[in-house]
């Protein structure tokens, strides 16, 4: 089972009924430039198959688009 946290960030978010994202690791980051490990771990992510639960910000989506091939967006099942 993957390892799922949710950041402070986000549980303010959804409390407050602001739009989060949910975002899971699919590529290592072995062998990539400095600057996509640092994106990955401003997102929280550092190893294979870990999700995260983020706020939908602007800066995130712009993170999340800069390493758009190692991660993917996991859409919930509501």
């Amino acid at each position: 089972m993957p390892d799922i946290r949710v950041t402070e960030g986000a549980k303010r978010a959804q409390d407050a009924g602001k739009p989060v994202v949910t975002i899971e690791q699919t590529g290592s980051a072995l062998r990539r430039p400095d600057e996509q490990r640092q994106t990955l771990k401003g997102l929280g992510l550092n190893k294979m198959h870990r999700r995260r639960t983020l706020e939908d910000t602007p800066a995130v989506r712009g993170m999340i688009n800069k390493v758009h091939h190692l991660v993917r967006i996991v859409e919930d099942d509501k």
